[in-house]
């Protein structure tokens, strides 16, 4: 383990805070999964009706992020709480497990980036109404129950189905609908594109995880069908984006989508190395390098919708 993660540092109270250790638990590599929604949305608006409502879009963007980071706290304590983070995981560490924080101390910063997340809502909620009140109160009961509850959705095989509900279809029409003040069907097809690539994401981590999901009792998507039909499932997460574009270019005449078809050939090349390379460490690069393709396409098509 890097001896960063275990160097402690005054927060001016006679106190110690493990900022690294923070960092492992926030994993900040993922943050954008929850941006780029918010950037699709403010990009199909833009592109449909010719508006943006830039204080609701900062706000939005905020609130968002604080939804997924307090989603990763939370998991990162529920897991470690469950046996889930095991020595034989084949993962990056995670903070709870490993010992650099206590799932009480996580625990609580996950309820301080839900209560910011919340914090936002207020305002957004101002702007948009009962909507938005309703997507902002199921998103963060989504991240607590992902992992808490007597029934966690990340211990069954509906995570990839939640994560494209909220972090594709609920974040591009709920910004949408901020910006206009209404939703619209090309703002829930630009958000299913979007989702998907996210929930492929998910998918690469609950395929890494297989065998010690399993020995956890979790019944994940991939050990529900087996490891041919997951290859199936990311290849149609990975594809279907695409595909959509000519829905999307078909909705909004005034946008061009077509720069985000660049990213194809990543994600071609991506679904071979899923389904070649042999469950394991190479699974992490994996994951970054699908997060890496959400944010190349979703940066591709909101510059086409806006340029």
């Amino acid at each position: 383990m890097s001896a960063t993660w275990n160097r402690r540092e005054p927060n001016g109270t006679g106190q110690k805070v493990n900022l690294s250790a923070w960092i492992v638990a926030a994993r900040p590599r993922t943050l954008s999964l929850s941006m780029t929604p918010v950037a699709v949305g403010t990009a199909v608006a833009w592109a449909g009706e010719g508006t943006v409502h830039w204080l609701a879009v900062a706000t939005a963007l905020v609130g968002s992020a604080f939804i997924q980071l307090g989603t990763n706290l939370h998991n990162d304590a529920g897991d470690a709480e469950r046996g889930a983070d095991g020595p034989g995981r084949i993962g990056p560490p995670r903070a709870t497990a490993s010992g650099l924080l206590s799932a009480t101390v996580v625990h609580r910063g996950a309820i301080a980036s839900f209560s910011v997340a919340a914090a936002m809502g207020l305002y957004l909620i101002h702007v948009g109404g009962w909507p938005i009140l309703l997507l902002g109160i199921l998103s963060i009961a989504s991240g607590w129950a992902y992992t808490g509850g007597p029934c966690p959705i990340a211990y069954m095989p509906l995570g990839e189905l939640f994560v494209v509900a909220f972090f594709g279809v609920g974040a591009v029409s709920g910004t949408y609908l901020l910006c206009t003040g209404h939703a619209t069907l090309a703002a829930v097809i630009a958000g299913l594109a979007v989702g998907s690539l996210t929930g492929a994401v998910l998918l690469v981590n609950n395929y890494r995880d297989v065998e010690e999901d399993a020995r956890v009792g979790r019944r994940t998507l991939p050990i529900t069908v087996g490891p041919y039909p997951t290859v199936w499932v990311y290849a149609s997460l990975m594809l279907l984006p695409f595909a959509l574009l000519p829905v999307i270019a078909h909705l909004l005449p005034r946008g061009y989508v077509w720069p985000a078809v660049i990213a194809l050939p990543f994600a071609v090349a991506m679904i071979r190395r899923f389904a070649r390379e042999p469950r394991g460490p190479i699974f992490n690069r994996i994951l970054v390098q699908t997060v890496q393709l959400q944010l190349l396409f979703s940066a591709l098509l909101s510059l086409g919708l806006v340029f």
